[in-house]
Parts: structure tokens; C-alpha cells; sequence
């Protein structure tokens, strides 16, 4: 019996998909584990996999078009099978505003901040094109050809990241402690650790990965979530690794971080980072962080802090290594010093208890061997 396929929801956040690819045509017999369909969620492209042997009778949304979630996506059944009732059944004109778009026009008329609603499409099937954005820029150029200002719809990932911030700033009493760590002896042991010309480098943020994992081991309580009735503390320490991506903030998930040797952090993160900003990413890569590390300080930035990513308790925010004078028994010295903060859930974790958090994390990072053991 045919059974009709609706745009999954394939991460917690996903309001909208958009199929990016259909791998399969109508008609088309499909196995057990073909891939159907590439469909983009708010945070990444994932594959839909078919669950059992059937054909592609009827496709609901065409490549490049965007739908809600539960809209008829498609229809799976036998060869031939007769399927009027239910579109019928299902009225399988989805009630949304559909754009086609060629990935050109896309791109140009986001960087140039234009609606898509006032563009009419010239191409195939009314497909909005290049030449139909280029045409709305130079009709709505003003004598001078400038404008006050350019309007960009919001993407799906810049929706949900301003919904979660909000509720996590409105819910969670935010407070931060700050730290600053001489960084000296960190910076000879990565430099030992790469001076194998064999394998991939390993950076100062694995090694800060690695360490803030290792103190949340010493302190136990950072590692948990707050709920109505009760607190979680976590047995496992995954860490989100805070990615910034072209439109918005996405956080991989490093899993038992603690456990893991140095290199197979440096691996994963890597990895993940690539996927996430190729949005190849899985939803399930992007769940379970029991703790986050955000790390501005290879752009430059000296301090700052974080809004904690829920249902984490902190957010460890990372600022750049700077060269200056430090006092070393009692004399004043050349070295380098990196400033931490901590940013807590002041109805999970008390003063003393990030403070404790930050004297570990402070002690491995200045005593980096323990890192390695």
C-alpha cells in the first residue's frame, strides 16, 4: 500500500526543509537504505534514507523548494500503484509560498540584501535567474547608486539561534568569572607535539579542549543541566565546540572528550568543523554537549563573554595568547598570557564552584604535561 512522505523533522530546531537534491526520479525502484532525498535543515544538509523496497510514485516539493515541516514530500508504494485518493486525502498542493531559484540569483540576491517575494522569475517554470536580480538591482538604484540600507531576510539557522540566545538570557542568570593564564609552557609543548612533520598539527584549541575537559573531571558539578524538577549531573563530558558559519553559530558535539587522546580531539574537531560549514553535519554530531568552548581569540579578540548554550550550565570563553610583562619571581619578564571567562547558570553553579573550575583549568594549562597524560 502506498504511503505518503512528509518533510521530516530532522534536528530539534527544524521548522522549515528545503530539498536540496532528489536521488532518485519517479518511477524509480528504490532498496532498503537507498538514499531519496538530500534535504537542508537549519543547520546542515542530511540524507533521507528510505526504510524499506518501494517506488518513487510522486514528489511533492522539486528540488530547490522550501516546505515545512510535515508537508507531503512524497509518495513511496508498489509499481503502477494507483495513488488519486490519496493525493487527494492529502491535498498535496502544500499551502506554502513556493520560490524557485537558480543557486546564482540565490547568492547574489543575499549578499545584495534583496526579498525574494518582489522578484518575478523569467526562467523555466517562472525559476527566478541571475539576469532577474541583476534587472531589480539596476531599476531600484537611486541617482546616486547607493542605498541607505540593504534588507536580508532572516535565514532559518539566524531564527533559531536568536530564539535559543533569548530564552537562554531570559531563563538562565548568567554570571562570569574571568582568569588569566600564562600560557608559556603550554605553547613549547604544542610546539614539541608538532615539530613530526608527519601528522597534522595539533592547535592551542585542542589542547584547551582537552584541559577544560579535564577540569570539568576535577569538578564534577560544571557538568550538568538544570530542569524543572530536578539537576542532571551529566557521567559523560561532551564538549560543543562554538563554530561560526557564513549565517549564524553552529556547535559540534566532541563526545567523552576526557577519554580521548589529544590527536583524536584535534581529528574530530577538525572534521566536524568542515562538515559544519559544508552542511554536512548530522543533527545527531550537534546534540548532547554537556559543556561548550568558544574560542574568539584566533580572530584577535582579548576577552569577551558568552551566552550559555542550554541546556549546558557554563560556557568557556577563550580570548587570544598576547605577548607582555609578567612578573616572575618578583621579576618582571617577557611571557604570554591568554584570558579565560567562565560564564555560569547562577542557579546551578555557585561563585565557588566556577572558581574552582578556573583554578584547575588554569593549573593544566600552566602545567600542560598533565594534559598529556
Amino acid at each position: 500500500m502506498a504511503e505518503v512522505i512528509f518533510m521530516p523533522r530532522l534536528s530539534d530546531t527544524m521548522v522549515v526543509g528545503t530539498v536540496v537534491k532528489w536521488q532518485k526520479k519517479i518511477g524509480e525502484k528504490i532498496l532498503e537504505g537507498d538514499i531519496i532525498a538530500e534535504i537542508e535543515t537549519d543547520k546542515a544538509i542530511q540524507e533521507l534514507e528510505a526504510e524499506y523496497n518501494s517506488t518513487l510514485l510522486y514528489i511533492g516539493i522539486k528540488e530547490g523548494e522550501s516546505a515545512p515541516v510535515n508537508s507531503v514530500l512524497a509518495i513511496l508504494g508498489s509499481e503502477n500503484e494507483d495513488i488519486s485518493s490519496l493525493l487527494k486525502q492529502n491535498k498535496i498542493n502544500n499551502n506554502y509560498k513556493r520560490i524557485f531559484i537558480s543557486p546564482l540569483a540565490k547568492k547574489l540576491a543575499f549578499d545584495k540584501g534583496i526579498l525574494l517575494d518582489n522578484i518575478k522569475g523569467t526562467g523555466i517554470n517562472g525559476r527566478i535567474i541571475k539576469k532577474d536580480i541583476e534587472r531589480y538591482i539596476d531599476n531600484n538604484l537611486d541617482d546616486d547608486d547607493k542605498k541607505s540600507s540593504n534588507e536580508v531576510n532572516h535565514s532559518n539557522i539566524r531564527k533559531i539561534i536568536s530564539k535559543r540566545l533569548i530564552n537562554s538570557k531570559i531563563e538562565s542568570p548568567h554570571y562570569s568569572l574571568f582568569i588569566e593564564v600564562i600560557m608559556d609552557n603550554l605553547i613549547k609543548l604544542r610546539d614539541s607535539i608538532n615539530e613530526k612533520k608527519d601528522l597534522d598539527k595539533i592547535s592551542f584549541n585542542d589542547l584547551i579542549v582537552k584541559a577544560s575537559a579535564l577540569a570539568i573531571k576535577e569538578n564534577t558539578k560544571i557538568n550538568s543541566s538544570w530542569t524543572e524538577k530536578s539537576i542532571l549531573y551529566h557521567n559523560k563530558i561532551n564538549i560543543g565546540i562554538a563554530v561560526a558559519l557564513e549565517d549564524g553559530l553552529i556547535v559540534p558535539v566532541i563526545n567523552q572528550v576526557d577519554e580521548k587522546s589529544l590527536r583524536q580531539i584535534s581529528f574530530e574537531i577538525k572534521e566536524k568543523v568542515i562538515k559544519a560549514k559544508e552542511k554536512k553535519i548530522k543533527s545527531n554530531e550537534l546534540e548532547g554537549s554537556t559543556f561548550t568552548v568558544s574560542n574568539l581569540g584566533m580572530f584577535g579578540i582579548d576577552s569577551f563573554t558568552s551566552i550559555i548554550n542550554q541546556p549546558n550550565s557554563c560556557i568557556l570563553s577563550v580570548g587570544s595568547i598576547k605577548k607582555k610583562p609578567i612578573i616572575n619571581n618578583d621579576k618582571i619578564v617577557i611571557g604570554h598570557t591568554t584570558k579565560f571567562t567562565l560564564t555560569c547558570d547562577h542557579r546551578i553553579i555557585d561563585g565557588a564552584v566556577g572558581s574552582d573550575y578556573l583554578k584547575s583549568l588554569k593549573h593544566l594549562l600552566q602545567e600542560p604535561l598533565n594534559i598529556m597524560i
